[in-house]
């Protein structure tokens, strides 16, 4: 922060259903995190379409880069078990 009047910046993600994953509703300001958690539900769930939200400070993820994905994810090609190819699916199982 480059004074002390800013909020820090959160990012929000919203779970629309049980069972679906949380996925990445966009940012908002707000001093600490309950604060943020509130403002998150007024303003990405104001139509009843989430059933869970995290709030994350922005300042704390780490991420790749995706101008390096390809050395970044390289030492997983050399792993083919981790395809299921090697794998026979038993008759009746429909989703796996």
């Amino acid at each position: 922060m480059s004074s002390s009047t800013e909020w820090p910046l959160w990012e929000v993600f919203v779970r629309s259903r049980r069972g679906l994953s949380h996925t990445h509703a966009g940012s908002l300001h707000a001093p600490d995190a309950d604060m943020a958690l509130r403002n998150a539900r007024d303003l990405y769930t104001r139509r009843s379409e989430g059933v869970s939200i995290w709030v994350v400070p922005s300042a704390t993820i780490t991420a790749s880069s995706p101008d390096e994905k390809d050395p970044f994810f390289d030492p997983a090609a050399d792993k083919p078990y981790r395809h299921p190819t090697f794998y026979e699916i038993p008759e009746g199982v429909k989703h796996l």
